[in-house]
């Protein structure tokens, strides 16, 4: 028996050490359930997400302590860089970081943050994580139409094609058609913004000192208006465009405003076999362009505690580690130390230039960037918009109160000289408002949706043949054409099929990107989202799944292609 007992007492301590010393996993599940934890949470900027989302995986895998022996854990959300710091504004939103994708709107925000707090937003300068130029985006056959790469161009050029009458004929090229422009909504996008801002230098011809009084000029104004007039849509999201860009080829776009990078991702998948579309080129504007240097912002704010920014600290470190910055060249970014040298895919047979751009534009005072904002309300290309609104009798309770509040709250984040045409239908389909100016009947429109009620089947093939050919033949083809389907059902009443609709819309897409693009909302859980998804899909529009907590934030996202 002693024999045995000893025998147990080894087996039992084998097992013990074994455990302790070489049963790793076990010993760091052992410190995570023991050991205090710092949470640090980071709004970034979504470019930068493919390289910044494996790097805090890994992080919070080698658990990074404080000298008191917390354990470190990162969590980064992505989030529009004008949204997240709304947010941080407005007090729901209350992170230890943000990390915008440029420090155009950093000044804005320390100025907005100013007003009602008596530190500084950030705790020290911030540090840039990695960099990519703000570029526009061509199709190599389109840039070389144009003297590239032996002339350098830039929004002059954009400008001059965008109110050509021949459009591509002009160069040789008739069978491109018209050309075709985009970028994001100034009010929820950073490239958007940054675009605005570099029309108005080109406009004034200046490349710093812009003042508020170049954007009265006639010059700066006209010059502003002729290249928002071949915008095919805004949008909320760069990586939206270049998605869109890429996957539908020149006819949707022949150019946009991108980042660099962005660009490199495409040229690695197009040279890579992944991607069949022609190459595509970065244009670094020779009027100057700025930099997406995606700051790292660690906030001075009342709920960041000390232990908080010291550990915002450590992984600020972490990411500006040489190693880290190589993993970013491998994206298409550039790092933020220049003493790294910038090797493939950052380079010209991946569509970019490492020795541009050669002129960065200044950032403008906060009340200059402002008044472009304004200005570019003024004078955008206007958006032609046929709501078609489900009326059914499923529509009943919640859904039809949410609906009907939601879609009055969208109409109100359209402008004044937008067109705006309304169809109810159930087993009927009704027009509740002809295509109009918006302005002049804006209160008249409130309040008849405000009583909008609900009865009777889904006739939803028949309303977006209505609406579609109404703004074929009443649309003006100079201003956006759009038309935004709500359904909580499936069609119960029509007289066509969804082929012979699917027939109609591909009978006259229009011109690629210029043809009418239909945004659909399935609403609720028996929404046929595959069918609305279809008829979004097949005109380069857009289609979200709802229900009545979210549908005003999709109306929101919608509202940013106009």
């Amino acid at each position: 028996m002693i024999i045995e007992r000893k025998t147990l007492l080894v087996y039992v301590s084998s097992l013990l050490i074994i455990f302790l010393l070489g049963g790793c996993a076990g010993v760091k599940q052992f410190t995570k359930i023991g050991a205090k934890k710092v949470n640090v949470e980071i709004l970034y900027g979504s470019e930068k997400k493919e390289w910044l989302e494996p790097l805090v995986n890994s992080f919070n895998e080698s658990e990074y302590r404080l000298g008191d022996g917390s354990i470190i854990v990162v969590d980064a959300i992505p989030m529009g860089s004008i949204e997240s710091i709304d947010g941080i504004m407005g007090g729901h939103l209350q992170p230890v970081v943000w990390s915008p994708a440029s420090s155009v709107y950093l000044s804005i925000a320390m100025e907005a943050w100013a007003k009602d707090h008596p530190s500084e937003l950030a705790i020290k300068v911030p540090s840039d994580l990695v960099l990519s130029p703000v570029v526009i985006a061509m199709w190599k056959p389109m840039a070389e139409a144009l003297g590239w790469p032996d002339k350098d161009i830039g929004w002059e050029d954009i400008g001059l094609l965008a109110i050509s009458d021949k459009g591509w004929e002009e160069f040789g090229y008739p069978e491109w058609g018209t050309f075709k422009f985009g970028h994001t909504h100034p009010e929820f996008s950073n490239s958007g913004l940054v675009s605005i801002i570099a029309e108005a230098y080109a406009g004034s011809k200046k490349q710093r000192n812009l003042h508020i009084d170049d954007l009265t000029q006639l010059e700066t104004i006209t010059f502003m208006k002729n290249v928002e007039s071949s915008i095919i849509h805004y949008g909320s999201s760069t990586g939206f465009f270049a998605e869109k860009m890429f996957s539908r080829g020149p006819s949707y776009l022949s150019a946009a405003v991108l980042y660099e990078n962005l660009i490199v991702a495409q040229e690695k998948r197009r040279i890579s076999g992944n991607s069949s579309q022609l190459p595509v080129v970065a244009i670094y504007p020779k009027e100057g362009t700025f930099w997406t240097n995606h700051p790292y912002v660690i906030l001075n704010a009342p709920w960041v505690s000390e232990e908080q920014k010291n550990a915002a600290i450590e992984f600020e470190n972490y990411l500006l580690d040489k190693p880290k910055q190589l993993q970013a060249i491998d994206l298409g970014f550039r790092p933020s130390d220049p003493t790294i040298p910038l090797t493939s895919p950052l380079d010209s047979n991946h569509g970019v230039d490492i020795f541009q751009p050669k002129t960065i534009l200044e950032i403008p005072r906060n009340e200059v960037i402002e008044g472009i904002q304004n200005l570019w309300m003024d004078i955008k290309k206007p958006v032609d918009l046929v709501v078609v609104f489900d009326t059914s009798g499923s529509m009943e309770g919640e859904k039809i109160s949410s609906a009907r509040s939601s879609l009055n709250q969208f109409i109100g984040l359209l402008s004044d000289r937008d067109r705006v045409q309304i169809y109810l239908f159930n087993t009927k389909i009704i027009e509740m408002t002809p295509l109009s100016d918006l302005g002049s009947k804006r209160e008249d429109i409130s309040l008849r949706v405000s009583a909008i009620v609900e009865s009777g089947g889904t006739r939803l093939y028949d309303s977006v043949k209505t609406a579609y050919e109404d703004i074929q033949v009443n649309g003006n083809p100079d201003h956006i054409r759009a038309i935004i389907v709500l359904s909580d059902g499936m069609d119960t009443d029509s007289n066509i099929t969804l082929d012979e609709l699917v027939y109609t819309i591909k009978a006259d897409e229009g011109e690629g990107g210029n043809s009418i693009k239909i945004f659909t909302i399935a609403f609720g859980n028996d929404a046929d989202e595959n069918i609305l998804k279809k008829l979004s899909e097949i005109t380069g529009g857009k289609n979200f799944k709802s229900d009545p907590k979210t549908i005003f934030e999709i109306y929101r996202e919608i509202a940013t292609f106009f």
